[in-house]
């Protein structure tokens, strides 16, 4: 992952996604581009001549001035490559044109303003659109430990295929790689690509798997995962990203959407 492209942003886990991105950069002699993405397109009822706008406009500037002040010194300690691109306008959108040249993209769980346990919006757009893996880093990670154990939660989906083939970089300084499945229920598998089938995959790039089956209790498949991951020591859960529609997932729940409401350690997602 030589090209990472941070989200910067004032929210909860903004310093933990930080130090995932200087261990990612670190571990591939990579280069980090901070992103920092304001946008002054909020509505306000009554505010008919932009009056209360404009009066935010400043400590909307003052405040994304401080947090660029408060990174860069941080980042000018570190022995790392980086830039920092600040622009206007919506950040799931500057993210998605900045994602053309980069190979992964690091954001929080939570939209900006909104640390309530909810799936992101942004996060979830970002999956689905952006041409590259977006890793979601949690407010408590202390670290990304590329040499510890991974697993890939395994559902035989063109998603999950997607999933895996953007990881072999990742995969390929991991300890342990685990490939997941999750027993669904009678008629439930989407079994297109079986487990041996990554497996295989994964040993021509010379990554050996271990396929683990895991019963489906009256867990939901998302915890389960994220059980089988911390129990097995893993620094990452990687996923294919909604395997159903999107429109599906939020009217029903799905992985993707359960995963993303409570993430519990850093998911790598691809769609």
């Amino acid at each position: 992952m030589k090209s990472i492209l941070l989200h910067i942003a004032n929210d909860r886990a903004m310093t933990a996604r930080l130090q995932v991105a200087l261990d990612l950069a670190r571990a591939s002699n990579g280069h980090i581009t901070c992103l920092q993405a304001i946008s002054y397109e909020v509505f306000a009822p009554g505010d008919f001549y932009g009056s209360a706008m404009a009066a935010a406009m400043p400590v909307i500037k003052e405040a994304a001035e401080k947090l660029r002040a408060e990174i860069e010194g941080t980042l000018k300690n570190e022995d790392v490559s980086w830039d920092w691109r600040f622009v206007y306008g919506a950040a799931e959108h500057r993210l998605l044109e900045q994602a053309a040249l980069a190979d992964i993209v690091l954001v929080g769980p939570h939209d900006a303003g909104e640390d309530s346990r909810g799936p992101s919006s942004m996060v979830g757009s970002l999956a689905l659109k952006a041409p590259v893996p977006v890793l979601v880093v949690p407010a408590d990670t202390k670290r990304l430990d590329v040499n510890a154990p991974m697993l890939v939660g395994w559902n035989g989906s063109a998603e999950a295929c997607v999933a895996l083939r953007h990881a072999v970089p990742l995969l390929k300084t991991a300890s342990k790689v685990y490939l997941a499945t999750v027993e669904e229920k009678r008629g439930e598998g989407r079994f297109d690509f079986p487990p041996l089938e990554g497996a295989q995959y994964l040993s021509r790039h010379g990554i050996e798997a271990e396929i683990v089956e895991i019963p489906r209790g009256e867990a939901r498949v998302s915890d389960t995962l994220f059980s089988a991951a911390q129990m097995r020591g893993c620094s990452m859960l990687i996923m294919g990203a909604y395997g159903q529609s999107r429109f599906a997932e939020m009217l029903f729940g799905g992985v993707t959407r359960h995963s993303l409401t409570d993430p519990q350690m850093p998911m790598f997602l691809a769609h």
